[in-house]
């Protein structure tokens, strides 16, 4: 299988960035794409909303049903799949994209924030997960994606950004959790995290990072529909990395990616 085509894709955060990237991709093929984020409203600092991304996924060739979701809510958690569900009829893949961020340290994170990342990025990817496998269960080829790092437990990744940083390596270790659970049912869980710092809304939050020196959202896009494709029987429980991923493809050419291809791409978060 090479190709999405008719199936049902649900996705956290899809409004914007990764997420609607992902989206896209996957419209290509003739997907139906469930758009599930908060942004109903153009928001003052940040581009894109459910419907405008939605408008964008069928004018590429899928179906979209754009629906108003905070992941940290299970009631409109349960509401979003269930509508999803009576509207094409089942889900086949899960990505658990939505994230939050805040790359300060201890002192400097308000708990707020903290609860925030927790609730969006750990809690938020669980409860996703447990909401979407009893339909998961019954699809042909059943995935659920994570997008989170490899877990890398070199020190100089925790110290800057303890609450972030233990926020995503939840996610992974949910991911591995899910995937050994759901192992023998025929359910592919993995994660998978970009090489580089990605051109999105949230560079801004990182400090000194030029956006020419980044790659752009498809690149994870093309890696996701690589990993989607495969067998579900046979991708299970990794931590895939976008260039990896899409050299084993037979990708040769990364430069197509590149915002400015002859800047050198800036190396992301956790990886060494």
């Amino acid at each position: 299988m090479d190709s999405l085509y008719g199936k049902t894709l649900f996705i956290t955060g899809a409004s914007r960035g990764i997420g609607k990237a992902i989206a896209l991709r996957a419209a290509e093929d003739g997907a139906n794409i469930v758009i599930a984020a908060k942004t109903s409203q153009p928001h003052p600092r940040l581009p894109g909303t459910i419907h405008t991304a939605a408008q964008e996924i069928e004018d590429a060739g899928g179906r979209a049903l754009p629906l108003v979701m905070d992941v940290r809510n299970a009631e409109a958690v349960e509401a979003a799949v269930a509508q999803a569900v009576a509207h094409f009829g089942g889900i086949d893949i899960l990505v658990n994209n939505a994230s939050a961020i805040s790359l300060t340290g201890t002192l400097d994170t308000p708990v707020k924030r903290f609860d925030l990342m927790m609730d969006v990025n750990l809690r938020g990817t669980w409860l996703a997960s447990r909401t979407c496998l009893p339909h998961l269960l019954r699809a042909e080829n059943p995935h659920i994606l994570v997008l989170s790092p490899p877990l890398n437990l070199e020190p100089r990744w925790l110290a800057p950004h303890p609450a972030y940083t233990t926020s995503k390596y939840g996610m992974s270790l949910c991911m591995l959790g899910l995937a050994e659970e759901f192992r023998e049912r025929g359910v592919a869980v993995n994660a998978l995290w970009p090489r580089t710092v990605i051109a999105t809304a949230a560079i801004d939050l990182l400090p000194d990072v030029d956006p020419a020196a980044c790659r752009r959202p498809e690149i994870v896009a093309d890696a996701a529909h690589w990993i989607l494709t495969r067998p579900s029987r046979d991708v299970s429980g990794n931590f895939y990395i976008d260039e990896a991923v899409l050299a084993q493809a037979g990708v040769t050419d990364f430069d197509r990616y590149a915002v400015d291809p002859a800047r050198e791409p800036l190396l992301d978060l956790f990886l060494d």
